[in-house]
């Protein structure tokens, strides 16, 4: 009788046991992400994207909470975003576009940050001799492709330009480093680089008319601003006959005739991949370097191309394909 009596009770316990195991220490952690994009566009839409997608696949179908707010381009709506994250004490900020960074970094030194979108974080940061790292709580992915293989695309397909408009938001730090580069590989080819700054989509009209009423060509880097109003860009350069070559392939879909660009969906991936080894704790994000994507690809618009009578290399991939 005793054994019967303690084979029961162990089995009792077992049970006892086996109905707490759900609950506390031992249940799968749900991990609040907190997603602020700038601004609604094709680019960052497949970073943000691509995110999800890795950081999902790493931690679990609904093991991840993303919290994922637009700013849509405003300032105040954007501080707002990342103040309720840090309220809520998310596990991880994604920051995706340089704004977005900037109002992070100045919000919270505690919360993990991972950027993405983001061409150069010395420049955004404003870190002199910026050596890869950024340290403390931020780190993430650029999408910097190489800015004088786009310039030196300028010339391959326009040979015949002497004078190139560089089309930009002078609110965008990004932008303003990225047309600094491409202006001295231009002048060192002997080229005259004008640059046409916009504050807004107010003054966009009338700069991208008076860029295109000096300019053979027209350069437009990976700026947020111009890929959400790639409409009004095209309304003006494709009438004038004036070709433009972007930063990134959104804007080339939108306005341009060629690119030399990464995928950003490829790009949020890598930030996705990121966040998981922060979030499980298998990397230390102040000693995290920022990280790039290595495939970028020569891409060409056809429509535009063929009605300014563009060709390009057989090495060009169409941004149809």
């Amino acid at each position: 009788m005793k054994k019967i009596l303690a084979v029961l009770l162990a089995v009792t316990m077992l049970f006892t046991l086996a109905a707490c195991g759900g609950s506390g220490e031992d249940q799968t952690k749900v991990y609040k992400v907190g997603i602020a994009q700038w601004v609604q566009h094709d680019a960052l839409d497949a970073a943000t994207q691509g995110f999800k997608d890795a950081l999902t696949a790493a931690l679990g179908e609904g093991n991840v909470e993303f919290l994922d707010q637009n700013a849509s381009e405003d300032p105040g709506v954007c501080t707002t975003i990342i103040s309720n994250f840090v309220a809520e004490e998310v596990d991880l900020i994604m920051a995706n576009a340089t704004p977005v960074l900037q109002t992070a970094a100045a919000a919270t030194t505690t919360i993990p940050i991972l950027g993405t979108s983001v061409t150069e974080y010395g420049v955004a940061l404003e870190i002199d001799d910026f050596g890869g790292t950024v340290g403390g709580n931020i780190s993430g992915t650029s999408d910097l492709a190489p800015l004088t293989q786009q310039a030196q695309m300028i010339i391959d397909l326009v040979p015949d330009a002497k004078n190139v408009g560089l089309l930009y938001c002078s609110a965008e730090a990004n932008s303003i480093y990225q047309v600094k580069v491409v202006k001295e590989y231009l002048e060192e080819k002997g080229i005259t680089a004008t640059e046409f700054a916009f504050s807004d989509a107010n003054d966009l009209p009338a700069i991208t008319q008076a860029a295109c009423d000096a300019s053979d060509a027209i350069y437009i880097p990976t700026d947020n601003k111009a890929a959400a109003s790639t409409g009004i860009i095209d309304g003006i350069c494709r009438p004038a006959k004036v070709p433009v070559i972007a930063g990134e392939a959104g804007i080339c879909s939108g306005c341009g005739i060629a690119t030399l660009s990464i995928s950003y969906y490829e790009l949020g991936k890598k930030t996705g991949e990121m966040a998981a080894q922060i979030l499980k704790g298998e990397a230390d994000i102040s000693t995290m370097p920022i990280q790039y994507d290595e495939n970028v690809v020569s891409k060409y618009n056809a429509e535009i191309c063929e009605e300014l009578g563009i060709t390009v290399p057989d090495t060009y991939i169409s941004l149809d394909a």
